[in-house]
Formats: C-alpha cells, sequence, structure tokens
C-alpha cells in the first residue's frame, strides 16, 4: 500500500485477519432469517441489532442518518476485526549464536572498599557492577544471563536478549543476599544445568569471585571438567587489591585483602574448559580484563531480519464506538419528538 494512502488511514497496510471480511455480509444474512412468530419457523433474535436498525418509531428525517451511521459503524467493526496493522520496514538483528553467562560472587567478602571508582574508593561488587554493566551492554547478539552465587547459587535472569533487563538486575544485586559465603562449585553447576536446557552453537561462562570455595555440593575442578566435557568455556577472574592502605589515629598501615583468593583453582577451572584466568586488582585491570573478554568472544555473526510490527485496529473501533453512541442518542432523540406529536 502506498504509504500516503497507508498514514490516511491511521498509518496501516496489512492486515493480520484479511478472512474477518467476510462479516460484513452478516447483517443482510440476519434480514433473510424467518421474523419470529411467522409460520412458526425458528428465529434468530439479535436484539442489539433489531434495536440498532429499526427506524420505524423514528421521524422520515431521522431514518436515513441513523442507518448510514449503522452501516458505517457495522463496516468500521468489520475493519478492526480484521486486525489492520502497519508493518516497518525490515530491520537486521546481529544474532550470533553464543549463550553468555555471568557467574557474579556477591559473598560477605565482596563488600571489602579496595577499589577506586571516580576518584573515590567503592567497594569490590559496585566496581564490577559499573564495568560488567558496559561490558554486557556491548553484547548485541548475545544472549545472556546471570547468576548471583554466595552460600547458594541462583539463576537471576534466564537467557534472553533482553539486555535492559539483565542490566537492571546487575545492578540491584546485593551483597549478602545469596549468603556470607562461597559457592564456586554450585555456581559453576547451575550455569551447566541451564545450558543444556537451550541449544546453542557456543557457550560461555564469566565467573568472577574474589575468594575460594568454602561451601556448596559441587567440587569446583569436578564442575570444570564437566564443563569442559559439555563444551563450556569458561573464563575466571579474580578481583580485589593485594594490599589495601589503612589509615588511623596511630598512622597508616597495609593490610593484606586478598588472602583468600584462590587462584590456582580458578586458573585450572580456566585451563580445563579452553578459557584463560584473569587478574583484577583495580578497576582498570577490570576494564581492560572486560576489553580482552570481547576480542576473545567476538560479536560477529549473521544478521536476522525481522519486520515491526504495529496494531492499528483501535482505530476504527474508536470511530465506531462513537457511531453507535451518536445512533443510540439519535434514537432517544427521534423517540422523544415522537411522543411529544
Amino acid at each position: 500500500m502506498d504509504s500516503g494512502l497507508s498514514w490516511l488511514l491511521f498509518g496501516w497496510n496489512e492486515f493480520a485477519w484479511p478472512w474477518a471480511f467476510a462479516a460484513v455480509l452478516l447483517p443482510l444474512l440476519v434480514r433473510l432469517l424467518p421474523k419470529a412468530g411467522q409460520s412458526g419457523a425458528a428465529a434468530l433474535r439479535v436484539p442489539f441489532y433489531a434495536a440498532v436498525v429499526s427506524s420505524r418509531q423514528l421521524s422520515g428525517t431521522a431514518r436515513w442518518p441513523v442507518r448510514l451511521l449503522v452501516i458505517f459503524a457495522w463496516l468500521l467493526l468489520v475493519l478492526a476485526a480484521a486486525r489492520p496493522q502497519h508493518v516497518g520496514e525490515q530491520v537486521e538483528l546481529p544474532v550470533s549464536g553464543r549463550d553468555l553467562l555471568m557467574a557474579m560472587d556477591i559473598s560477605g567478602s565482596m563488600r571489602q572498599d579496595d577499589m577506586v571508582f571516580q576518584g573515590r574508593r567503592v567497594t569490590r561488587l559496585s566496581a564490577v557492577k559499573a564495568v560488567a554493566g558496559e561490558f554486557l551492554s556491548r553484547r548485541v547478539g548475545d544472549r545472556l544471563g546471570l547468576i548471583l552465587f554466595g552460600t547458594q547459587a541462583y539463576l537471576q535472569t534466564p537467557l534472553t536478549f533482553d539486555r535492559e533487563t539483565i542490566l537492571t538486575l546487575l545492578d540491584e544485586a546485593q551483597i549478602g543476599l545469596a549468603g556470607q559465603e562461597t559457592a564456586i562449585g554450585d555456581a559453576m553447576g547451575l550455569a551447566l544445568k541451564h545450558l543444556q536446557q537451550v541449544d546453542s552453537e557456543q557457550r560461555v561462562l564469566i565467573l568472577l569471585t574474589d575468594g575460594a570455595n568454602t561451601t556448596g555440593s559441587v567440587e569446583p575442578l569436578e564442575a570444570a571438567r564437566l564443563a569442559a566435557s559439555e563444551g563450556l568455556t569458561v573464563y575466571t577472574i579474580g578481583i580485589g587489591a593485594d594490599q589495601q592502605q589503612l589509615n588511623s589515629l596511630f598512622g597508616s598501615r597495609l593490610r593484606n585483602t586478598l588472602a583468600d583468593l584462590d587462584e590456582p583453582t580458578l586458573q585450572e577451572i580456566a585451563a580445563l574448559t579452553g578459557g584463560q584466568y584473569f587478574r583484577a586488582r583495580s578497576l582498570a585491570d577490570l576494564q581492560s580484563i572486560y576489553a580482552r573478554l570481547d576480542s576473545l568472544e567476538p560479536v560477529t555473526s549473521e544478521p536476522e531480519v525481522f519486520r515491526p510490527v504495529s496494531e492499528r485496529y483501535y482505530w476504527p473501533l474508536g470511530i465506531a464506538l462513537i457511531l453507535v453512541i451518536s445512533v443510540m442518542l439519535l434514537q432517544v432523540r427521534g423517540k422523544g419528538v415522537g411522543d411529544a406529536g
């Protein structure tokens, strides 16, 4: 349909249910049915139709306007039933075929404020949110999911193309919601369980923690071997500064803030699954790591084509409602004039 004519007709250019136009003939079929009380034949009563179409109680000057309004209202109702739509031009969406899960540690140790963001000290979790959010927003074409883990591991967001939802739930993650300890193995096991339920060409897990596996029913290396057999690539990130300067009334001193980080296990997990281990001592390190992940898992892909669809049925439906109300008002007015006469 020509674009100018399309917008003249309230913007539609296609019909979802064109077969609904067959209903245009229904009023004629109703008129051809035997009337109630004639020859004892069965009759179909349509009270609303009869009340609207009947013009015997109206004056001669009011009959034709009512009939015309009824006809137009019926045509508009049929038009609305056919679901006019505006179908836009083709849009290409890159789809990589990659499923990317991020497992993020939110145990109590992530409360350490040994990271610097925009000139001020922030917790490890705040630094991760800032950098990981930028990383996820760039992953156009990937299906993304989020796992949060502490003492327990939870699938916060199943795999989806909806990056806005992922970013919102990432921002809402709070330290301690999943417990104070660290279940690295359970987080990996949950990722495997979820990925086994979907069909994908590439499976990637980014696991970020600042500690060691201290609880849970699955050993991290056991989970890593199973991940390797399932074709899941795991990139591990150990986060936290080596030392933090503490100031007090008695002067400043350095404190080891990352004594619990199990780097050997994180390195072996990455090696077993074909991934890499990264060490993030600062926000700049985190940014560099996620840039590196972008290059290791690029978002190049063949595009998927779709055409955006917007419904337009409400225009004819709204106008039909106005016409029906007008018919009712004319009937009331006509009856009033007839009674006065």
